[in-house]
Parts: structure tokens; sequence; C-alpha cells
């Protein structure tokens, strides 16, 4: 395994778990999902590591888990109950993360990307068009589209 990918992957994994987290809703998917696209990854790594690696691998993701839910059509499995970490009174933090994870499940599969790359990855809507391979016009009308759901609570 060359030395500048092993690099990449222990700098940018926490990063890219949290977004793959986001895409799939599913801690589980969610490694599947970035091993998927590290291993895609990998197989190019000499093209592709003087340009923008992360850029690659989440575009890989995003392709990926499209493909999977346009394969399995499974209903997303989020966990109803968070985990327990000790220590004082979560339940606003809690009442949040189960809001947005609501949200988020609501949003088709490519409204959720764009959600996910706009807001939690903070990337410019012509940054997310350049990810997803669209236009910013599509960006933006997803966006549009994701902003017109009733909220949840």
């Amino acid at each position: 395994m060359s030395e500048s990918f092993r690099e990449f992957v222990v700098q940018r994994s926490p990063a890219l778990s949290r977004s793959a987290y986001l895409l799939t809703g599913d801690h589980q998917l969610a490694e599947d999902l970035l091993q998927s696209a590290l291993a895609r990854t990998y197989r190019h790594w000499r093209r592709i590591r003087e340009g923008d690696p992360e850029a690659y691998v989440r575009r890989v993701m995003y392709h990926q888990q499209v493909s999977w839910w346009r394969r399995r059509r499974v209903a997303e499995r989020l966990d109803a109950t968070p985990t327990e970490r000790g220590g004082g009174d979560h339940s606003e933090d809690t009442a949040l993360r189960l809001s947005v994870v609501a949200a988020l499940r609501r949003l088709t599969a490519r409204q959720r990307a764009v959600v996910v790359l706009r807001y939690y990855e903070d990337m410019t809507e012509a940054q997310v068009a350049e990810v997803l391979g669209c236009s910013v016009g599509t960006i933006e009308w997803h966006h549009r589209m994701s902003r017109l759901l009733p909220d949840p609570l």
C-alpha cells in the first residue's frame, strides 16, 4: 500500500466517516460505504493523489450510496434511541439529533447529499455540483425542494 494513501486514510477517515453516516443514516452502512469508496480510490490513487483525493472519495461515496439505494430499496434504519454517554442531561442534544435525523430521512438521496455537502461539509454550491457531477442550477433546485418539506416537530 502506498504510504501517501495510508496517510490520506488516517487523516481524512474521521471526516469522511461522518459524511458517510449522514448519507446512509446507519453506522454499519456508513462503514461499508467508506470502505468501498476507499477501495475504489486506491485503485486510481496514482492518478488522483496530486489533485483533490478527498473530493474524489466523496463523489465515489455519493454515487455508491445512490447505486445501493436504487438496487436494494431497503428502508433506512436509523437508531431511535441515542447511545448513552453518561453524565448530565443530554435531552436537548438528543432532541436536536433526532429531529435532524428525521428531517434527513424525509429527503431523497440526492437532496440529502446536497444538504450534507452544502451545510455539514460547508461546500459552496459550485463545489457540491462538482462533487455530484451536475449543474449549480440542479443543486439550487434540490436545495429549494429540501427547504419546502414540512417541519417534523
